[in-house]
């Protein structure tokens, strides 16, 4: 019996000491990568759905762009200094609607998340990302185009300077009917521009209130938006209404008023606000350090139905608050209205600390 005992010993120990090494050698290394794949995994996926929550609004399920944000899978990005890249994330670049995203620069994002986005983006499979994005629901809304048709244009191209009363045009058809009306005879939230009074003002003093805004309205400097030759045209435009007017020109007039909500709007306009506003105006309205409170009582009972369909619509130029106007149909932004109004009843009376999104 203690010879069958040790032998089952010398065996088992003869055994451990082959097993190791082959463990070792073999399986060990093995399990390490696989170990380092799965942290991959798990990076990929988390930075992918970070892109997806707070990127993919301005930059595209598929890193593609939108409008006049750049694309994101592009040979620039991927040829980027890996710290250059990092330091475009958190400070963001001044004088565009690309904000700062660092914790210490008043984002939400912290030096690690920065650094794994900044690697993600440079390494990224879109196709995967654009499908992970649209599992997610938060597929950005496809981009409407606003040009002012042919046919106007040829209409106008009859009339002195027509060219110039063209671009003039098509400027305010993107930037300015939203508010001051299609045919520019006013709405609830601006005053017509169709007037003897506007039109008896200097050309220089119109161009000054397009590029500066006037102060205590809605009417926002439009001097970091428009070029001064688009600034220009859109005087001549202005000067010359009756005239295109006269030439059978027209826009269709869609007046802006508070909006008949129905459950299936609010629910409409909850789901855009979790792809399009959380991001900045973070969960439930409640505000992040990116963009202020929207739930409150403040807001919404000083803020008529027409004016929150016209920030959406047209942005505030000088802030992050993009124009999504050309994003977004008349439907959807009377959805994401009559979500917000649906706030009004519940806002509290004094905002709430801000909420992460």
């Amino acid at each position: 019996m203690t010879k069958t005992l040790q032998w089952t010993g010398f065996l088992s120990t003869l055994f451990l000491a082959l097993l190791l090494p082959a463990y070792l050698v073999w399986l060990e290394p093995a399990q390490q990568e696989q170990s380092l794949e799965d942290y991959y995994t798990r990076a990929v996926i988390a930075s992918t759905d970070m892109y997806a929550e707070n990127c993919a609004v301005c930059h595209g399920a598929q890193g593609e762009g939108i409008g006049t944000n750049p694309a994101l899978d592009s040979d620039a990005v991927r040829q980027m200094s890996p710290e250059d890249l990092e330091k475009t994330i958190a400070r963001g670049r001044f004088g565009t609607a690309m904000a700062a995203w660092a914790v210490e620069e008043g984002g939400i994002f912290t030096t690690a998340q920065i650094h794994d986005l900044a690697t993600f983006l440079q390494q990224a499979n879109w196709e995967y990302v654009a499908a992970r994005t649209d599992e997610l629901g938060l597929t950005p809304p496809q981009v409407i185009a606003l040009d002012v048709s042919t046919d106007t244009l040829n209409a106008l191209s009859a009339l002195p300077n027509g060219d110039l009363l063209g671009e003039g045009l098509q400027r305010y058809a993107e930037n300015c009917a939203a508010c001051h009306g299609g045919n520019a005879s006013g709405t609830l939230i601006a005053p017509a521009l169709d007037t003897p009074e506007v039109r008896a003002l200097s050309p220089e003093e119109i161009a000054a209130r397009i590029r500066d805004g006037v102060p205590g309205t809605l009417m926002a400097p439009w001097g970091d938006t428009l070029s001064e030759a688009q600034i220009s045209a859109l005087v001549e435009t202005i000067i010359r209404w009756p005239e295109i007017m006269q030439s059978g020109v027209e826009f269709p007039e869609a007046p802006l008023a508070d909006f008949a909500a129905t459950p299936e709007m609010v629910a409409a306009g909850e789901r855009l606000f979790s792809i399009a506003c959380k991001s900045c105006h973070g969960v439930d309205g409640y505000g992040s350090p990116m963009a202020p409170a929207l739930n409150n009582q403040i807001f919404l009972s000083q803020t008529p139905d027409a004016a929150i369909y016209q920030i959406i619509a047209a942005g505030v130029p000088g802030t992050m608050m993009p124009a999504w106007g050309i994003r977004l149909t008349d439907d959807e932004i009377r959805s994401l209205v009559a979500y917000l109004r649906s706030w009004e009843e519940t806002a509290p009376s004094i905002l709430p600390p801000i909420r992460e999104p």
